[in-house]
């Protein structure tokens, strides 16, 4: 893998303020970001391109963030799976159910978003070297 290639985030928020906020700082560190504000509008766009992260909500309309990454795993096995969320329990059942994703609470900064994604994607990049 090229260390040109531009990192694809694809972010569901359903948020509208968090989303753009979200969007746009993760633009301004250099990743491509597709967003959506529900997991059911991810799932096309997983079928369709490769994301090397999925960034999401825990707590959306029609589908939570937790089965969007389920969805996700089955879909594209290769995307890692980063949540973000406001609710503690929520970030409970995250753990229990997706072990090998990270959680990030609300509120957070976003250097730390950033140095979170950076990490996530990382270890990825060793995985397959």
């Amino acid at each position: 893998m090229s260390e040109l290639h531009q990192k694809r985030i694809l972010l569901a928020e359903d948020d509208e303020a968090m989303r753009t906020y979200l969007e746009r700082a993760l633009g301004q560190a250099g990743y491509s970001v597709d967003a959506v504000d529900r997991g059911t509008e991810a799932i096309p766009l997983l079928e369709n391109d490769n994301y090397d992260l999925l960034l999401s909500d825990i707590v959306m309309p029609e589908m939570d963030g937790i089965e969007l990454a389920q969805r996700c795993n089955e879909i594209s096995p290769s995307t890692k799976v980063m949540f973000i969320t406001g609710f503690a329990a929520v970030t409970l059942k995250a753990s229990r159910e997706q072990p090998h994703a990270k959680v990030l609470s609300k509120p957070f900064h976003l250097r730390d978003l950033v140095m979170e994604v950076e990490r996530v994607l990382e270890e990825k990049l060793s995985a397959q070297l």
